[in-house]
């Protein structure tokens, strides 16, 4: 019997996790085999490989313990494949140089499959001066756009486009460009951006001070701190970014304070690294561990909870030892740390399953207690293993115990780390978990709640052919099979149905036993007052997060979290005999298009002809052209094809469905503020705004109002939403920072 709760769940194994040679022949006939090559891997680091092969093993067994992505695709295959996740890379010296050798180090490390952070607060502002060539400078802006090209070029890890981060620190010369930056729909789009917030800049800004904006010590101008707080929140307000990271807070929280100093994150933000840091990622299942689920005695199983975490550090210590990495100086940060990054991931299920609503007080706490249930088990687990294996190399008992996090820990544990030290600098992050919790039966994503309890996917059939499949949240699929047709109880809530201050309490309470940082998106209402939005950034700083990003919908990004209501039906059309073709008028009436896709050289000229049906208009053909020879062949045959439809009759308007799905591999683009994934894509955009023109469409049902490739089956309630690159299906989604396809799982972050 498959172990897998939903077919999405197999999908996703078969497509990212599961072993194939070359040739693409399968090598994983089951997810079995893919957990014994996982656990066999990592257990051959040990001196009894043997003995702890099968803990491994049982760890993994029914989802419990989630490894991250690139561990699961990569441990046991033989392939030079890191399985990090992520990296922070070196400090970008300010000289052309410099940069360019960094330019380098980041190429070779998206090609292992590594996402990326940079900070570019060290680049020199725009306009000083270059010493020696007689030039100005021209800023860290136009170096991060040549970042932005590799990595759209280098193809990660052989099957993803790579993730970066940038930051830039809150007094450099050009924040304000920097936080203007993505306002630019075609501009930095592989670049998640942060502004690095100090303390002194928050007491400035609730003094309503003066802020100074500084670059090796010289004062290039001053402005109002205020002024520069709502820069940064009424661009976040109107397209989602930045976000922001409290980095002096992150850097006085650190076990590490006395080894490193932190100034950018990795790309989605719940590890904060030093120069060439990486991040180790694993995640247990909480929604795995509730006993007597919707019972009277629901609980989580903490004495099993204590079990699986322990098992999970071992496996994540030994793969610091396992893996290959891009570069020697990653190699060496990370032996020299031996960072980790255990989090959680359905915990908003196991709140629902316990009788919690999250966001509420009760949840709240709930929250905090399992966390710090982790942490302290994570410690404990991490003091056995240096008694074992010795302490991580750069251990400094005093320093290490008089960091913020550790200063909040138990006593027994601070006198068993000042014993015996400790293997691992830092044990616990929370990381978005899109894929990998889809590929566990689709629980809720990391500390995450629930974003739709459930909604239908269209999958693509080896046949060609479309079918309809509706996607579960586990802890909903659990009630129908316990509960049957009983209505959710209230508090089953879901994303559209939190406040934002919800979600602050949550993220606050994790944090407050994490000791990296939370990779989250706090959800805003799209009609939310600016003012309300900005206290939610002040909410989260008051109440000890380490950064903050939020999702509003807005025009650059589009709805992507929205579910979209139920489409009316399309104004009717004229049933026709499906076996003959209507015969042509010798006069037409149409319209000629011009369709400037970028990156073409050419426009692209498309030409409608209607006919009129019974006193109605009905596209009858399209003629497609160009002066690009190139698209020769192709646009011929769409105007073949298409007009052989349009001349068949009856409802046609899925030939716009069809062409808004089409993505390129190659990427698409970004037009009128909206993403496009294809020129196809394009062209079938430009049909959709034709037949609403002639009336054939109605309006709103051609869900002109969303993103130009989202197109929803009526009654469907599937999240509008930007199309994935990967799959191209609409419905792209911000989730723990990262945008994440619900449809087969993609994410920007792995």
């Amino acid at each position: 019997m498959s172990p897998f709760a939903a077919p999405i769940a197999e999908q996703i194994w078969d497509m990212k996790y599961r072993l194939r040679t070359a040739e693409g022949t399968p090598v994983d006939a089951t997810v079995q085999d893919t957990w014994c090559r996982v656990a066999r891997d990592l257990a051959a680091i040990e001196a009894d490989p043997a003995a702890w092969e099968d803990r491994f093993y049982a760890a993994l067994e029914d989802f419990r313990f989630l490894p991250a992505g690139r561990i699961l695709a990569g441990a046991g295959t033989g392939r030079s494949v890191t399985l990090f996740n992520c990296f922070v890379m070196g400090t970008i010296p300010d000289s052309m140089g410099g940069i360019f050798e960094a330019l380098k180090e980041a190429a070779l490390t998206m090609q292992q499959g590594g996402g990326i952070g940079y900070d570019f607060s060290t680049i020199r502002p725009k306009g000083a001066e270059v010493r020696g060539v007689a030039a100005d400078a021209s800023g860290p802006l136009s170096f991060m756009d040549v970042w932005d090209a590799m990595c759209r070029t280098i193809l990660s890890a052989g099957s993803r486009r790579g993730a970066m981060m940038a930051t830039m620190r809150c007094d450099h010369p050009d924040i304000e460009d920097f936080i203007a930056a993505k306002q630019d729909s075609a501009r930095l789009r592989m670049f998640n951006l942060s502004v690095l917030v100090t303390d002194d800049f928050m007491a400035a800004v609730r003094a309503d001070a003066d802020w100074k904006l500084v670059f090796e010590g010289k004062v290039w101008r001053s402005l109002p701190a205020r002024a520069l707080w709502d820069r940064i929140m009424r661009a976040t307000y109107d397209y989602a970014e930045p976000g922001v990271i409290f980095i002096d807070r992150i850097n006085r929280d650190n076990n590490l304070h006395y080894a490193e100093t932190i100034a950018a994150t990795n790309p989605c933000g719940e590890q904060p690294l030093p120069p060439y840091g990486a991040c180790l990622l694993g995640s247990v299942n909480l929604a795995r561990l509730v006993l007597d689920p919707f019972g009277p005695d629901a609980r989580l199983d903490e004495g099993a909870l204590d079990d699986l975490v322990g098992v999970a550090i071992r496996m994540m210590d030994n793969v610091v030892d396992a893996s290959r990495f891009p570069l020697p100086a990653q190699a060496a940060e990370a032996r020299a740390k031996r960072r980790l990054g255990l989090g959680v991931t359905g915990l908003a299920d196991a709140l629902m399953m316990t009788g919690l609503r999250y966001g509420a007080p009760e949840a709240v706490a709930a929250t905090r207690r399992w966390m710090h249930r982790i942490a302290r088990s994570a410690y404990l687990a991490s003091v056995e293993l240096a008694r074992e294996k010795g302490p991580f190399p750069l251990f400094e008992a005093e320093p290490y115990l008089n960091s913020g996090f550790m200063r909040r820990m138990d006593e027994d544990v601070r006198q068993a780390v000042r014993d015996h030290g400790i293997r691992n600098a830092l044990l616990t992050s929370v990381a978005p978990t899109g894929t990998i919790s889809l590929y566990a039966g689709n629980v809720s994503s990391g500390i995450e709640p629930v974003f739709a309890h459930s909604y239908t996917r269209k999958v693509l059939q080896k046949d060609g052919t479309r079918t309809e499949e509706e996607v579960v949240d586990h802890a909903a699929a659990l009630w129908r099979e316990r509960m049957g047709d009983a209505p959710f109880p209230a508090h089953f809530v879901d994303a559209q149905s939190l406040s934002p201050l919800d979600h602050v309490a949550m993220q606050a309470a994790a944090q407050e036993w994490v000791d990296s940082s939370i990779s989250k998106t706090i959800n805003c209402p799209e009609d939310i007052p600016f003012d309300d939005f900005k206290d939610v950034y002040l909410a989260a700083w008051d109440q000890g997060c380490k950064g903050c990003t939020t999702y509003r919908p807005n025009d650059v990004t589009g709805s992507v979290l929205s579910v979209a209501p139920a489409a009316p039906a399309p104004a009717p059309v004229m049933a026709t005999c499906l076996d003959q073709p209507m015969d042509r008028p010798v006069t037409l009436q149409g319209a000629t298009y011009k369709l400037k896709f970028p990156g073409s050289e050419h426009a692209i000229y498309i030409t409608l002809n209607d006919i009129e049906q019974d006193g109605r208009r009905r596209p009858f053909e399209v003629f497609i052209n160009s002066k690009n020879m190139e698209h020769y062949a192709w646009t011929v045959a769409l105007t073949r094809m298409i007009s052989a439809v349009f001349r068949r009759g009856g409802d046609v308007s899925f030939v716009v469905e069809e062409l808004k799905a089409v993505f390129d591999p190659r990427g698409g683009a970004w037009m009128e503020g909206r993403y496009v994934p294809s020129i196809l894509a394009a062209i079938g955009g430009v049909i959709e705004r034709h037949m609403v023109a002639i009336g054939f469409l109605a309006a709103e049902g051609a869900g002109l109002k969303s993103d130009p490739a989202a197109l929803v089956a009526p009654g469907a309630a599937h999240p509008r939403g930007p199309s994935c690159p990967a799959c191209g299906k609409p419905g792209m989604r911000m989730i723990e920072g990262c945008m994440t396809c619900p449809s087969c799982g993609h994410s920007r972050c792995g």
